[in-house]
């Protein structure tokens, strides 16, 4: 470790942070920098809510700790193998050793928001280890280096394993499945825990939280003073580990990207006869989903995660999720599927130099995607079904199974051509095969506006369904049909009359527009406001608020994790409507904010 204290490497170290801080600094424009600002916000209530739990509940920090690592570890997952600002392959060609390289973008990784938001967590252990005197809190001080210097280089070295590893069909499946788990089980892990339950669980979850790298500075504030420094220098010879293994994984991924991509394919499958040059564009995309790792790892977070919710449901005993996998795959596969052409770089110039061929071009992304999505949908519909139990599900799940598969067709198509979100060319993207270079926040924004749109397709057939159960099928299947049909013509028209402004837009980012207004000119409270409304509306309106009362509707006995069934009668209906109006108004606030900011701003021009 000594090479790495030398003034070469420092002074790497430093361009690398500078680099960084100037990369940062120039993207703070429009939406990001709204988005910097209310993640930072968040963060840091995040951050001294950490703070709070040490000093009132101490008993819950190195759980919470726990919480901080996870976001560091399955973050880098849940973004496509993380957002790495100064990619290893820009620096393969320096004089220089990779140990150094590999400290010098270590050190780089500390110039950002995330490892300084953070750290104020990690104040923590300094708080809790007050109650163990100025020896306590001189321990916790030390610690919180130590665990966050541990914490980022856990994360480098999942994303570089990851880079490093995915480079076939299979490891990016492995890796989706892994990302849907993880969702689901932030979700809903709590339901394996109370099916073990028993004060031998609560036994052996303290032992786990302390033994995680995050709960080594909380072992060490309680140790006696040896033990304690016995951890810390276990801790730094830990980080000094992940920084070789880290090193040797950097030069690895350039060799790796240098020497080519992933291996010819066979066996591709063949989409059903369709009319002309919608088959031959349906052959093209069912090849891009056979090919394209980041197309699988998506495809396989979106079934991993309908499968696996229900089923740490079913641990507790609850049924009720488990006829509508399907359909949660259906609305998940479609959130992941909303940046088509974004995903495909400039290749929709060869679209565009065929005459026609637009109309084409999307009816054959529609028809490949309902091939590689429905048949699995619908196995998952049918089998959950039956295993279940549920009878009252089957008009249900008839009836929304059609809704949403066409709905999700027009839905992907629409907003790829009218809410891209610029991506590098497949074949000029970087070592880590499951980045795409597209903005990750426009996407999770847009990923999102899909979790809403598309369910929102299948509410007339939930409304019929709930007035007359069996007719809702015939409604279903025919707004499924006009959803597909319908917005598929929007897209098309839309490219064929904008589609060398989406060309422009892959090629050279949005173009500056000085006079329009953007969420970014909104004051800062606004700014944190409508970002926080569409990052968490969802949680009052869906699970709070429109699935419990359909549970009370259906006389559904299982609380679950639902707040107003677990409230005395009288006031469930009333918490029922609060939290769909709270819902609401959450995205009426985040809509019409930025609708009054424009408005206003017409008005001034004019």
């Amino acid at each position: 470790m000594a090479h790495l204290l030398t003034p070469g490497t420092a002074a790497l170290a430093q361009h690398m942070i500078r680099m960084r801080l100037a990369l940062m600094r120039n993207s703070l424009r429009g939406d990001n920098a709204s988005n910097l600002y209310a993640g930072v916000s968040l963060g840091l209530i995040l951050a001294f809510a950490t703070i709070a739990i040490a000093a009132l509940w101490p008993a819950y920090l190195p759980l919470t700790l726990a919480v901080w690592l996870s976001g560091w570890i399955f973050g880098p997952i849940f973004i496509g193998g993380g957002g790495e600002t100064l990619r290893p392959e820009y620096f393969s060609m320096l004089p220089t050793t990779p140990g150094r390289i590999a400290a010098a973008l270590l050190a780089g990784a500390f110039a950002g928001p995330a490892p300084a938001v953070n750290l104020i967590a990690l104040l923590s252990l300094p708080v809790y280890g007050w109650r163990f005197g100025p020896a306590g809190v001189l321990i916790g001080l030390v610690a919180a280096v130590a665990t966050l210097v541990t914490m980022v280089m856990i994360s480098r070295v999942v994303v570089a394993l990851i880079g490093l590893f995915v480079r076939s069909r299979a490891t990016a499946a492995a890796v989706g499945i892994v990302t849907g788990t993880a969702i689901a089980l932030c979700g809903n892990g709590w339901a394996p825990a109370v099916a073990v339950g028993g004060a031998d669980t609560a036994a052996w979850s303290r032992i786990l939280v302390r033994v995680l790298p995050s709960g080594w500075g909380v072992a060490a504030v309680e140790a006696p003073w040896p033990l304690a420094l016995a951890v810390l220098a276990a801790d730094a010879g830990v980080i000094a580990l992940l920084l070789a293994a880290w090193a040797g994984l950097l030069s690895r991924r350039v060799v790796s990207a240098a020497r080519g991509g992933v291996p010819p394919r066979r066996g591709i499958p063949r989409p059903l006869p369709a009319a002309g040059g919608a088959r031959i564009a349906a052959a093209k995309e069912l090849r891009v989903w056979w090919r394209d790792l980041v197309r699988i790892q998506l495809l396989a977070t979106a079934f991993s995660y309908a499968v696996v919710t229900p089923l740490l449901l079913v641990t507790i005993d609850v049924w009720i999720m488990v006829p509508f996998t399907g359909l949660i795959a259906i609305v998940m596969a479609a959130a992941s599927s909303a940046n088509l052409y974004g995903s495909d770089g400039t290749a929709l110039w060869l679209t565009l130099m065929t005459p026609g061929a637009e109309r084409a071009d999307v009816r054959g992304r529609q028809l490949a995607w309902l091939l590689v999505v429905g048949p699995a949908a619908v196995l998952l519909s049918l089998t959950g079904t039956l295993v279940s139990g549920q009878s009252w599900a089957w008009p249900w799940v008839l009836g929304l199974l059609p809704a949403l598969l066409g709905g999700g067709a027009g839905v992907i198509v629409l907003l790829a051509v009218t809410s891209l979100v610029p991506g590098t060319d497949p074949h000029k993207r970087g070592g880590n095969p499951l980045s795409t270079g597209a903005d990750e926040t426009a996407e999770t924004g847009l990923a999102w506006l899909v979790l809403v749109t598309v369910p929102a397709t299948a509410l007339p057939a939930a409304g019929v369904t709930l007035l007359a159960p069996w007719a809702g099928i015939a409604t279903g299947v025919l707004t499924g049909a006009l959803g597909a049909w319908g917005l598929g013509r929007i897209a098309y028209r839309r490219l064929e009359s904008h589609g060398i402004d989406l060309l422009n837009l892959m090629k050279y980012g949005p173009p500056p527009q000085a006079g329009e207004p953007t969420t970014a000119d909104l004051p800062i409270r606004h700014r944190i406001g409508v970002t926080v409304c569409y990052t968490v509306a969802w949680l009052p309106l869906f699970p709070q608020g429109l699935a419990p009362m359909f549970m009370k509707i259906f006389g559904v006995e299982d609380r679950v994790w639902f707040l107003a069934l677990h409230l005395p009668s009288i006031w469930q209906w009333p918490t029922i409507i609060f939290m769909i109006v709270l819902g609401l108004l959450m995205y009426g606030y985040a809509v019409l904010i930025p609708m009054r900011l424009s408005s206003s701003s017409s008005t001034t021009t004019g």
